[in-house]
């Protein structure tokens, strides 16, 4: 990082429209943690609809409570798709381990989370996914340089919300951008 000051970890990262790798596109990530050795987010508008939450706990030997609602699974990231992380709001923490990324927003990564939110007592706000994504020292900062991101505060709507379709043009939009006038294309003077 250029400054050791400057951290990017609680804020979301928006894929600009020329982003060449299909992984990514149209992505919204929320950046869990970032510093002189790398980043680690979660993207947050790619539901996998083929996952189900029920399901995934019953696969992990716990019961899905009666009252526990459908909370969405995300594709996270390509690095450990088959590891899965928990975003809520961080009026929960975790028995085991639970990174607080900046007041508001905490991330846990442990199956008492999953066991938590099927018994009706975890957090308030959440969503799963499953891998995330993740740089090397300066690769985001590099990529932010090259104008593959665009960076934006946090809205609980587009980190919980279940509007996933949507949450691209509204992380656009709450920096003033239109999403319809940004080009798929850059230009050469």
């Amino acid at each position: 990082m250029p400054d050791d000051d400057i951290t990017l970890a609680g804020q979301l990262l928006i894929a600009m429209p020329e982003m060449g790798d299909p992984r990514f596109a149209r992505s919204v990530i929320y950046l869990c943690a970032h510093s002189e050795e790398g980043a680690l987010g979660l993207i947050v508008n790619k539901p996998t609809p083929e996952i189900r939450f029920a399901e995934l706990l019953r696969q992990l030997g716990i019961e899905p409570g009666a009252g526990m609602g459908d909370i969405r699974v995300h594709f996270g990231g390509p690095v450990e798709p088959q590891r899965g992380f928990v975003l809520h709001s961080a009026d929960y923490e975790s028995a085991e381990a639970t990174l607080d990324v900046d007041g508001e927003v905490a991330m846990s990564a442990t199956t008492d989370v999953l066991r938590d939110i099927a018994e009706g007592r975890g957090p308030q706000q959440s969503m799963m996914a499953l891998g995330y994504a993740g740089w090397g020292p300066g690769q985001l900062e590099g990529e932010i340089a090259r104008n593959d991101w665009l960076t934006a505060p946090p809205r609980s709507d587009i980190l919980f919300g279940r509007a996933a379709e949507h949450k691209w043009a509204a992380a656009l939009k709450q920096l003033g951008i239109d999403p319809a006038g940004l080009s798929s294309s850059s230009g050469r003077a």
